[in-house]
């Protein structure tokens, strides 16, 4: 929200515009828990520890629990009840197979790190744990653990002072924990997700042209002038900083810019695809391609970590003819961004993640779908800088439960912490009863560092 066209004569500049509309400009919806304006969330971070780094996280959450059997654990010696209808297909890694839907990933094997062994999840429909590594209720009386976004703006701030460290590009769902984009934890909403939809976009489109409103700034800067010379802490300095920035973003096209895909090259866009049309959509997310371009270029204006939901993959019923519509939009849209990602150098520096929250069971039920099965998942990695073309551990024949290098939650979201450049064995956090919280209870996955 940019209000500056109150005529309240109380309290009021010579042109009837109050002092405190000037206070209220660019109030953003901040992880639908609360407005705040931008400069208000501007002194939030600079209470913070920032600190400069290039490193930037794509989390795509397959929301619903894919099933690992018919994407990266095909189990072909199974019995027809359990393997399912989908061949394994060769990879570009000699020895490494996953399904026949991903023929376009399979060619970038070399690019990628699959993990058949993830451990420690919830039976639950909720993204907490893959976007904290914790249950939902760990330290939930003080607010919640924090999400990477959340801790990444907390600890490494903005690298622009137009671009947010932290956006969800998850759209709301009707099952609400599927649009969860990352919680901020008891960090608060100052370190909350910045949501670009609905109002919150509309508030960043200025309802006045910039020359304007730089006029309006230097009327405020005068009569703050008054203020400073009585300030002898510098209080009133810093919260001036703030309110310059927010004005900067208020009168930056950058994000803007990266969200809007018509500045896109045509040739780049239909790589990516659109995913359309939207089937099996029912109370969960779209297979919304456009939000894989979108989350590149919001990394490459500045961005640090941005959250989606693709897809919608709780098959109770109608697993195989859901994965053949999910499987390939998929395969196109990731494969795009990986290939987009290294073309343009950033492939090593951004960390490519799409997991679920648990995996589907090994025995097809009566309706041709797989139920939930928390035992045992699968998650896809690729960038970073890690160690790829490799598959991290295994499931027993049946692919119900970890044969091979069991991997927690935690140490994959420990690996997204240290390809950010977060040490998590050291770092911590003050949580709001002044006791340092460590970000997970787990080492990075050794296997996938250098």
């Amino acid at each position: 929200m940019l209000t500056l066209q109150s005529r309240n004569r109380t309290a009021a500049f010579c042109d009837g515009i109050s002092r405190r509309n000037f206070l209220r400009i660019g109030g953003l919806s901040m992880g639908g828990v609360l407005s705040l304006s931008l400069a208000d969330l501007f002194r939030a971070e600079a209470r913070g520890t920032a600190r400069r780094s290039q490193k930037a996280v794509i989390h795509i959450f397959l929301a619903g629990g894919p099933p690992h059997q018919d994407l990266w654990d095909i189990k072909t010696e199974a019995p027809a009840e359990i393997r399912g209808e989908f061949r394994p297909i060769a990879t570009r890694v000699p020895g490494v197979e996953i399904s026949e839907v991903f023929p376009r990933l399979a060619q970038l094997m070399d690019k990628v790190a699959v993990i058949r062994s993830v451990v420690g999840a919830g039976d639950r429909h909720e993204a907490c744990q893959c976007h904290t590594g914790w249950p939902a209720e760990s330290l939930q009386s003080i607010g919640g653990r924090p999400s990477v976004g959340a801790v990444v703006s907390r600890l490494q701030g903005r690298r622009d002072p137009a671009i947010p460290p932290f956006v969800g590009l998850a759209p709301a769902t009707e099952h609400l924990p599927w649009g969860d984009p990352g919680a901020a934890g008891f960090l608060g909403p100052a370190h909350a997700a910045f949501k670009p939809d609905g109002s919150a976009l509309a508030n960043m489109r200025l309802r006045m042209d910039a020359g304007r409103l730089a006029d309006r700034r230097r009327l405020l800067a005068g009569f703050d002038q008054l203020r400073r010379d009585l300030d002898a802490s510098g209080a009133l300095d810093s919260v001036d900083a703030a309110t310059a920035l927010a004005f900067d973003v208020l009168t930056s096209h950058r994000l803007l810019d990266a969200l809007d895909l018509n500045k896109e090259d045509p040739r780049i866009r239909d790589r990516y695809g659109t995913g359309r049309p939207y089937h099996f959509q029912f109370d969960g997310a779209p297979t919304a391609n456009e939000h894989l371009l979108i989350a590149r270029r919001l990394v490459e204006a500045g961005v640090r970590c941005v959250t989606l939901s693709y897809g919608r993959w709780d098959t109770h019923s109608d697993n195989f003819a859901l994965v053949r519509d999910h499987g390939p939009k998929l395969d196109q849209g990731l494969s795009a961004l990986i290939e987009d990602l290294d073309a343009r150098g950033l492939l090593d520096d951004v960390t490519v993640i799409a997991w679920g929250e648990f995996g589907r069971t090994p025995r097809i039920n009566a309706d041709a779908g797989r139920d939930h099965w928390s035992q045992v998942s699968s998650a896809f990695l690729a960038g970073g800088g890690m160690r790829t073309a490799q598959v991290i551990g295994a499931t027993n024949r049946l692919g119900e439960y970890a044969k091979e290098r069991p991997v927690t939650m935690q140490e994959i979201v420990a690996t997204l912490y240290h390809n950010l450049g977060i040490d998590t064995s050291r770092t911590t956090i003050t949580d709001p009863t002044g006791r340092p919280q460590y970000l997970v209870d787990a080492r990075p996955v050794a296997e996938l560092i250098h």
